[in-house]
């Protein structure tokens, strides 16, 4: 049996009050819809549909390949959403799966049985609703005295008595293919003007066909997302996924409650997050890490054993053994080799330190490249930018950076050359000299311990 998917996210999201459209919000660091698209993709033979209307080349432009597209002209309904995917899918796949880009909760493992149990039966349409106490919404449904789905009915149209009933439609559903065009095709227009997809399943028990159904276990897996209140309920509940993920596979969280990691993170084994710590876009952090607390890593590559206190990562790259904090600063280009350390408010942008160099604290590096074993003393500044171009520096092996020291770009400093504190080094120093003095002058030749 070949599977299909139907992604409905055409709807504008006034309540929102945003610019963006609704599906493209972020949830966890990234957009509605991608959570959307991660739950089906495994469980469908080809790439799923994805139906958008408002602000469709937005959407088209951050889904990119992941998605085939049809274009809702007109805001007709849910059911007329679906219909327009028809011309691209008929005759393609046995069985549809319908679900709702501004449903992001659904797991990936709810939805397997609930095509699992569809193929499993005969039946035309199967259902997956939640029983709780907070409606959110979403239409009721409608049972027999022996238990079988009779209809969806939609809160804004329901009686009395059937705005009592607890069980609610949550939106997602497989279809025969086949029987569902022809349903579309007989769904009646609502007095709202719009054609509604629930509409089918009155169809299928008037034509005397039964409706499977599988009722959700997690009613978090339900929460639609219409307004910024609900986002933020969305937000908490995938982070509470997240994190226990993380724990059941080695990290320890000191606090989950304060612990944020974002969708595309990446954490291995017996690493240590402490709490306030932030963890976004496409962050890897290995193994027995002890990253935190008040720290926050962004798109930032981590080796093993690295301790990171209170200090933000953007953009940068470091490596095993790594020691920094508190109060550093990694900006773009940044590259950490093996075993360095970062004293306190320590500052590096697009340079690379080699492997166990020492960085004093109240310092800067910028455009430069550093070699192993350099030891840059407390208050220590690439002045690179001279108001128009940046300019590199480069430092040898084993030197000697005296605090206070100004490294004025472009400049080199030899191999285990030295620089007395408080320095001005306007040009470059040879391998094994003392340097010292504004501007630095050569006072000796060292003698080498080898």
């Amino acid at each position: 049996m070949t599977v299909a998917s139907i992604i409905l996210a055409a709807g504008q999201g006034t309540r929102m009050r945003s610019k963006l459209p609704k599906v493209l919000h972020p949830l966890a660091g990234k957009p509605m819809v991608w959570h959307a698209l991660q739950a089906v993709n495994d469980w469908i033979d080809q790439p799923p549909v994805l139906v958008v209307g408002h602000q469709a080349e937005a959407v088209r432009e951050v889904v990119g390949g992941d998605a085939r597209f049809v274009l809702q002209e007109e805001q007709l309904g849910t059911g007329h959403a679906v219909a327009v995917a028809e011309e691209l899918l008929n005759g393609q796949a046995d069985t549809i799966l319908v679900t709702f880009a501004d449903m992001p909760l659904i797991r990936k493992e709810s939805l397997q049985l609930l095509i699992e149990r569809h193929l499993g039966s005969d039946r035309p349409v199967t259902m997956t609703s939640f029983i709780g106490d907070e409606a959110r919404g979403f239409g009721r449904v409608v049972r027999d005295a022996s238990g079988r789905v009779t209809a969806i009915v939609e809160q804004a149209v329901a009686t009395p008595e059937q705005l009592a009933i607890r069980e609610y439609n949550v939106s997602a559903y497989c279809f025969d293919a086949e029987w569902l065009w022809q349903a579309l095709a007989e769904i009646p227009l609502s007095p709202k003007g719009e054609y509604y997809l629930t509409d089918v399943i009155g169809l299928a028990v008037d034509k005397g066909l039964p409706v499977e159904s599988l009722v959700l276990q997690d009613p978090n897996e339900a929460i639609g997302l219409n307004n910024r209140v609900h986002l933020a309920e969305a937000e908490k509940v995938m982070r509470q996924r997240i994190n226990e993920g993380w724990m059941l596979a080695g990290v320890t969280m000191i606090d989950p409650e304060s612990t944020y990691i974002e969708a595309g993170v990446r954490v291995g084994q017996d690493t240590v997050i402490r709490p306030n710590t932030h963890l976004r876009g496409d962050t890897v952090i290995g193994e027995d890490c002890d990253i935190g607390p008040d720290s926050t890593l962004i798109n930032t590559q981590v080796g093993n054993k690295a301790q990171i206190i209170a200090s933000l990562l953007e953009f940068a790259k470091v490596g095993d053994l790594v020691s920094m904090g508190p109060f550093c600063h990694l900006r773009k280009g940044a590259i950490l080799d093996t075993g360095v350390h970062l004293g306190n408010y320590a500052e590096v942008k697009d340079s690379y330190l080699g492997p166990y160099t020492k960085m004093g604290h109240f310092s800067y590096i910028g455009n430069a490249r550093i070699g192993e074993n350099v030891n840059i003393g407390a208050g220590t500044i690439t002045c690179n930018y001279d108001g128009e171009k940046k300019h590199f520096t480069e430092i040898g092996a084993g030197v000697f950076i005296g605090s206070d020291t100004m490294l004025v770009a472009p400049v080199k400093i030899g191999a285990r050359s030295i620089t007395g504190a408080g320095a001005v080094v306007t040009h470059d120093v040879p391998d094994d000299t003392l340097v010292h003095g504004v501007p630095a002058k050569e006072i000796r030749k060292l003698e080498r311990s080898d």
